[in-house]
């Protein structure tokens, strides 16, 4: 199986363990408050299916993607409460319906992209596999939002790879969004994936190192857990510095979760 093919396999996996979490709600339920401030469960929903929809056009339509884009540019919240009003009026039952449609047709899109061909982004080209990895980390994380709203404990799978290589990628964006310059020194990550097996990423010999459990790792960089809620261990001033400032995504990082919030380290 090639990297897209089976990066696409998992990311479907995703959709599917978020889908079944929403699938049986209540219209009060989808109404819930998540831990985002100000986003319920349905926001949630209507926001994956806006990034599903925003991949779709990049891989199949790239002129309808730049359309779309162009209008987030130097407003990136305003951009992203545009999308979700797009969405206010859909019920529950057609907002489903509607993120379902669009996870099929946008990975239908990414596995005909040819592996060597980038496709835009919202900065940069990414091969197909890369942007399917993208994703996989919006997917976990409101996911997450989701799961936390519902009171559900999800059970970590090892497709959490994709999101632990994914962050390890875009190590830079947290000093980015908080306007530092990055260390030019390597990190060195060592992740145990769900069934035990160690995940290394970087020089074997590098002084910044990160280790700990990847579930955590995922709910770091997705800035689902305060760090003082995981088993994560720093190596290094500026690995510990980079533990608080983390994410895996573009723009502002958000007020992320207080120390304590949940109940367990990675419930």
């Amino acid at each position: 199986m090639s990297e897209l093919a089976n990066v696409l396999k998992d990311l479907a996996a995703a959709g599917d363990e978020t889908d079944r979490m929403v699938a049986g709600l209540d219209d009060a339920q989808w109404a819930l408050d998540t831990p985002a401030p100000g986003w319920t469960v349905k926001d949630q929903i209507a926001h994956l299916t806006f990034v599903f929809q925003l991949a779709g056009a990049a891989a199949a339509d790239p002129a309808a993607f730049r359309a779309m884009t162009e209008k987030a540019a130097g407003d990136f919240d305003g951009a992203v409460n545009a999308a979700l009003a797009a969405y206010a009026s859909d019920t529950p039952a057609a907002l489903l319906a509607r993120w379902r449609t669009q996870r099929a047709t946008t990975l239908e899109a990414l596995a005909a992209v040819p592996p060597e061909q980038t496709v835009p982004w919202l900065v940069n080209p990414l091969p197909p596999a890369v942007l399917a990895c993208a994703g996989l980390m919006e997917t976990f994380a409101h996911g997450q939002d989701v799961a936390d709203a519902l009171g559900i404990r999800r059970e970590p799978a090892d497709w959490l790879r994709h999101i632990a290589a994914f962050a390890v990628l875009t190590r830079d964006f947290g000093y980015q969004s908080h306007g530092l310059t990055p260390p030019a020194e390597p990190f060195r990550f060592e992740l145990t994936g769900p069934s035990g097996q160690v995940w290394e990423y970087g020089p074997a010999d590098a002084a910044q190192r990160i280790s700990g459990p990847a579930h955590d790792f995922c709910l770091l960089v997705t800035r689902r857990r305060h760090r003082d809620d995981l088993a994560l261990t720093a190596t290094g001033g500026v690995a510990d510095h980079w533990l608080g400032i983390a994410q895996a995504y573009r723009g502002p990082a958000g007020a992320g979760r207080r120390p304590g919030q949940f109940s367990t380290a990675a419930g």
